[in-house]
């Protein structure tokens, strides 16, 4: 990676449509709905699935989805909320029961329903144009025919050996021959192609009340886990009001919680009262408030996101100028907060992400993800479908918003992000990797708003990541002295290797209307437009 501000590669541009998102396949597959008369929405949907089948340890049938879509006819912004809930016997007390203190990170007691299916048939009914049963075509070829490994997922595929043998089915079906996949080998996966064709042809009551159901609650019985058939038929994906907030002009929307999107507009509040644009982006003033904007923003967002239909999120004082007011005043300049607390806003009454924009204004900001690499590490047998571990975010505090209880959605990591201006599209935007999204959103957005950069120079830029309390991961490629100065202001950057995260961005030209894609360089980011 380059140290100054310059792009590595030129943006994707085209007037008709693009897609960007962390695989080449996934994005041509998107590509194909829109050259055949598709909106942005079928292209979502088509690269979401082939995500599935070509980036497995990332997302996933048996996982969760957010989305928001700008809708150009109405110039408005609608969000759906299509992750899945705990079991109906998920409760502090089985847990307890069975010996454990917090929910386990992997293994059936974190698999949660999974959502995304459904959300995918609720979100092709609602605003797509092909149909379903055409956007997972690509999906569906590749499972059945194969593909050729890349080189960055064949290394993540290689670290994870281990927790795929960890499962019978899951080693059957993801390390065929008992290894790892290498780079450029081709892999297929005909259990998967099956279940994408059953969901094709009959729609997501076969993985809610069908075939599909049924092996992954007998994969929940033999293990010992929570899940029933019950929990699967009760499953629905939510429409919810997205939540917003303006930063210099842009008015910036996120799924509501249980998501972690109001993280990054916390964190845009709190930056708004300062002059960052005339600090520059690799000025220590101007990160240091950014860091320690995000600090507190991450720190509310673990004390405060949890499923909103069960637990009380005070999102308007939140995000009330107020209290923007009194985060900001906790912040020095010389000095970093040592011991961030959550604030008392005022009351009242390892993850895919991809981004599709097509000719006529309509976007799609779509995130899709099973968790940490692999999900649970569990596979419904015959099905190829790997279970997620979203159950890991819960809690077993009952005093916590967040506490684990039956049919309740966990706090999320994943985020979509769209920005517009003055009722028009203007970003479509978001950036993968847990907890490293709200972060990325705020730092991409103040890249291309504060920094006047363009999409691919927004994402090459180096990052910085927020762990706990004053430690922070930071890319080697700011100004040497940088690190120092920070340092000196007491942030805690040790010399380690850290995760940042992997985004996209489409923004339109408000001039031409051009759409101008950028993709992640971190990993196998692509953008394609016509």
């Amino acid at each position: 990676m380059q140290k100054t501000n310059a792009a590595r590669r030129s943006v994707v541009a085209g007037f008709n449509g693009a897609v960007a998102t962390s695989q080449p396949l996934a994005a041509q597959a998107g590509l194909r709905m829109l050259l055949a008369g598709g909106n942005a929405i079928d292209a979502a949907l088509a690269t979401a699935a082939t995500l599935n089948v070509v980036e497995p340890m990332s997302t996933g049938m048996g996982g969760d989805a957010f989305v928001l879509v700008y809708w150009a006819k109405e110039r408005r912004v609608y969000a759906l909320n299509a992750s899945g809930r705990a079991p109906y016997a998920a409760t502090p007390e089985a847990y307890a029961a069975r010996g454990l203190d917090a929910v386990p990170q992997r293994g059936i007691l974190a698999v949660t329903v999974p959502g995304a299916p459904a959300g995918w048939a609720d979100l092709a009914a609602r605003f797509g144009r092909l149909g379903l049963d055409r956007a997972l075509q690509p999906a569906i070829a590749y499972a059945e025919q194969g593909f050729p490994v890349s080189e960055y997922i064949g290394n993540l595929w290689g670290r994870a050996t281990e927790r795929l043998q960890g499962h019978p089915e899951t080693a059957r079906v993801y390390l065929p021959g008992g290894r790892p996949l290498r780079p450029g080998q081709r892999f297929a996966n005909p259990d998967l192609g099956r279940s994408l064709r059953l969901l094709a042809e009959q729609g997501p009551d076969v993985l809610y009340r069908g075939e599909i159901a049924h092996a992954i609650v007998a994969a929940s019985d033999a293990l010992g886990g929570l899940l029933t058939l019950q929990d699967l038929a009760d499953h629905t994906s939510t429409w919810v009001e997205p939540i917003s907030t303006d930063y210099r002009g842009y008015r910036v929307w996120e799924c509501p919680p249980n998501g972690q999107g109001i993280a990054a507009l916390l964190a845009l509040n709190i930056l708004q009262g300062y002059d960052l644009a005339s600090m520059g982006f690799a000025n220590a003033d101007a990160l240091h408030l950014k860091m320690e904007a995000i600090k507190l923003a991450m720190t509310d967002a673990a004390r405060y996101v949890a499923d909103p239909e069960l637990a009380d999120v005070p999102v308007q004082g939140l995000l009330s100028e107020a209290y923007a007011r009194q985060r900001r005043g906790e912040i020095r300049l010389d000095q970093a907060i040592a011991l961030p607390q959550p604030g008392q806003p005022p009351r009242s009454s390892d993850t895919v992400y991809l981004a599709a924009v097509d000719g006529e204004g309509n976007a799609c900001s779509f995130i899709n993800s099973l968790y940490m690499g692999f999900g649970s590490g569990i596979t419904a047998p015959g099905t190829g479908i790997l279970l997620q571990n979203r159950g890991a975010l819960f809690t077993l505090d009952p005093s916590h918003p967040n506490c684990i209880a039956p049919h309740k959605r966990p706090y999320h990591t994943i985020i979509p992000a769209l920005a517009t201006r003055e009722g028009d599209l203007a970003l479509c935007f978001g950036v993968m990797g847990g907890f490293v999204q709200p972060q990325g959103h705020v730092q991409v957005l103040s890249n291309i708003v504060d920094h006047g950069m363009g999409p691919q120079q927004a994402l090459d830029a180096p990052r910085f990541v927020h762990q706990s309390g004053n430690l922070f991961h930071m890319e080697p490629y700011f100004p040497p002295e940088v690190y120092p100065d920070l340092r000196g202001r007491g942030h805690q950057i040790p010399d380690v290797e850290g995760y940042y995260g992997g985004g996209q961005v489409i923004q339109v030209d408000p001039e031409s209307g051009a759409l101008l894609a950028g993709a992640e360089p971190r990993n196998d980011g692509a953008a394609v437009a016509f």
